[in-house]
């Protein structure tokens, strides 16, 4: 099964220093990424590149997650955001767009999210979805 990657998962490994709690997340990111099955959306792609101020930083990067093609987003899954979100709200969590299109994308997919963001434990009481395990 193929996993979406957010971009704390990815930040924790593209890091120049690491801790030793990271490095458990980061082996599993990288077995993800040997088997390919590690998943970058565009939106994601854009929180790991954003804030960069070197430009030969962020070529590198760039070039480094070209090697992850994009899913397709279609109108259904900002449709499918858009009611996570309102379905959350109603019970009072409270997430970013950006995050209610990861789920909902992860949703239709029937991908799991690999994620240290602990709002997507609060998601996943509210809507259907499949979180990677962190150990």
């Amino acid at each position: 099964m193929n996993v979406i990657v957010d971009t704390c998962v990815w930040s924790l490994a593209l890091r120049r220093r690491k801790s030793s709690n990271e490095d458990a997340t980061v082996m599993r990111l990288r077995e993800l990424i040997n088997e390919s099955r590690a998943q970058l959306l565009g939106p994601i792609r854009q929180e790991i590149l954003s804030g960069i101020a070197s430009i030969q930083h962020f070529n590198t990067l760039k070039n480094y997650l070209s090697a992850f093609p994009d899913w397709v987003i279609s109108s259904a899954d900002h449709e499918s955001a858009a009611m996570f979100c309102n379905q959350c709200r109603s019970k009072g969590i409270q997430g970013s767009n950006t995050d209610f299109l990861i789920c909902a994308i992860a949703s239709r997919h029937k991908m799991s999210i690999f994620t240290t963001d602990k709002d997507f434990t609060h998601y996943a009481k509210i809507i259907p979805l499949n979180l990677y395990p962190l150990a």
